[in-house]
């Protein structure tokens, strides 16, 4: 008893109990396939009902939720939430398994969105249980273990479907049963005393912190296990002068009103979105938009390409590929010796081209083949340039900031996503065809390389202006730019 008293109070018991939660949640066998079996003889809908009045209402939903749901997160301290997606989660399930009908599959998405709102609670639990010294390592697990989850979902759903091993519907009932387990895990997840925002942690010893900016111990680099004592001295969300660091143990938790937390949020808000924040953000914001709606209806593309009566897909084995290779590209950015801080801008609007071209491929070219290839170039490229954005942003802000960061960046896609399906995926809208709508999301990712790629040969000739030596009155020598050195200014 005494031994699992001990387990209880280190880092690696709610760390190893999220994980589990992860895994199991994250094992979706049928996800691939979801297209097959709504058009298929088990729900027996039509392919245009399904893009044009089903999978929208998942973007509407999450839009609607996201932000009372970020809310409640932080006030209810994580683990109702958890608990909550978790519920959620089980329920579409069974819509799906049992549940006919167009209005049945809109509830059935408009439940999913709930739990895509709710994934703020899995992130966010682990910073209110853990030592601040290790914040990377937990992070680095719990996210790891869900790319293993939809891994192995994905490739377990391709063995399944390829050697005929069960039906869909038996597929959705082992997946209730990974969901039942994830649920009873979830009851044994330790309830946090604080969160980042309602119920914050004073130390005893206070000591004023520096700004967020002057601080460089960076939250996702890659380096030592544990994080520098500097970390800790970042400043908190909206305390603008009266910060305190950790630094001298645990305190009383001082719980906020939720007027005083959304005002607080509001001007860190402002704080923190600088210039060069402001430009990793807005291409966050815009990629993860696009990249959203090409993932939801990939599969309706590759349905169009190469009808699932006629041939045995491959979905599974294409999504567990891409999702090996997106990780595989973002764990080497950790060994890039790159200044993203001066190339970033050229980087972001060379590779979004390069995602541009993939999606056009798949658009075109009409071979279920190229179709599969395209997608994994594309979610990599993705993946790579996300894991970057999120690097530089994280570099520069305190754990507080960045989940703040994080959630407006987010709902920013969101409501881009939003009006993006109404215009041009909603039956109430344009209603567009797949092929026209694969041909509006490549050229949206044109505009977005275009505009980085511009703005990057700008931002080096600037800086190339701005450090040319010029020569000085006697020609003898030359001086530094009086721009970058005021002393040399007449």
């Amino acid at each position: 008893m005494e031994t699992l008293k001990r387990l209880q109070t280190r880092w690696s018991y709610p760390t190893g109990l999220l994980c589990v939660y992860g895994f199991f949640t994250t094992v979706k066998p049928l996800e691939p396939f979801l297209i097959p079996y709504l058009t298929g003889p088990d729900k027996n809908l039509t392919t245009e009902q399904v893009t044009n009045e089903i999978f929208p209402v998942w973007t509407y939903s999450f839009l609607v939720i996201l932000l009372p749901v970020f809310l409640l997160t932080d006030y209810l301290r994580y683990k109702p939430v958890i608990m909550f997606q978790c519920v959620n989660l089980f329920i579409t399930t069974a819509m799906l398994l049992w549940a006919e009908g167009v209005a049945a599959m809109q509830a059935m998405q408009f439940f999913y969105g709930v739990v895509t709102a709710s994934e703020v609670a899995y992130f966010s639990y682990i910073y209110s249980v853990v030592d601040l010294r290790f914040y990377r390592r937990a992070t680095s697990y719990c996210r790891s273990i869900q790319l293993v989850g939809y891994t192995v979902g994905s490739v377990l759903g391709q063995v399944l479907v390829s050697f005929s091993l069960m039906s869909y519907y038996n597929i959705l009932v082992l997946t209730e049963v990974l969901t039942s387990i994830a649920l009873v895990v979830s009851f044994f997840l330790p309830m946090p005393e604080k969160s980042m925002f309602f119920h914050r942690q004073h130390s005893r010893a206070v000591t004023p912190t520096v700004s967020p900016t002057a601080t460089h111990t960076e939250t996702g680099s890659v380096g030592g296990e544990e994080e520098e004592d500097t970390g800790g001295n970042r400043s908190p969300v909206g305390d603008a002068g009266g910060e305190v660091s950790e630094e001298g143990g645990k305190g009383k938790v001082e719980v906020l009103g939720c007027c005083e937390v959304i005002l607080l949020l509001w001007r860190d808000c402002l704080q923190c979105y600088s210039k060069p924040l402001l430009y990793w953000s807005v291409w966050w914001a815009l990629a993860t938009c696009g990249y959203n709606q090409t993932v939801n209806y990939v599969q309706v593309l590759w349905e169009h390409v190469e009808p699932s009566q006629n041939f045995t897909v491959y979905n599974g084995g294409v999504e567990a590929v891409s999702n090996l290779f997106g990780a595989a590209s973002a764990y080497a950015i950790g060994f890039t010796q790159l200044n993203w801080a001066a190339w970033g801008e050229l980087a972001l609007g060379t590779f979004s081209a390069l995602i541009a071209a993939a999606l056009f491929l798949m658009t075109f070219i009409g071979s279920i083949w190229v179709c599969y290839a395209s997608y994994v170039i594309f979610k990599s490229l993705y993946m790579l340039l996300i894991t970057i954005a999120m690097f530089q942003i994280a570099a520069e802000l305190s754990m507080e900031r960045y989940a703040l960061i994080f959630g407006v960046n987010t709902f920013g896609a969101l409501v881009l996503q939003t009006i993006l399906t109404a215009v041009v995926v909603d039956g109430r809208g344009l209603g567009l065809d797949i092929i026209p709508q694969f041909t509006i999301y490549g050229s949206y990712f044109s505009v977005i390389a275009a505009v980085f790629l511009l703005r990057g040969i700008y931002t080096q000739m600037r800086d190339h202006r701005g450090h040319a030596p010029k020569s000085c009155a006697g020609g003898e020598s030359t001086c530094p730019d009086t721009d970058t050195c005021p002393g040399y200014k007449l």
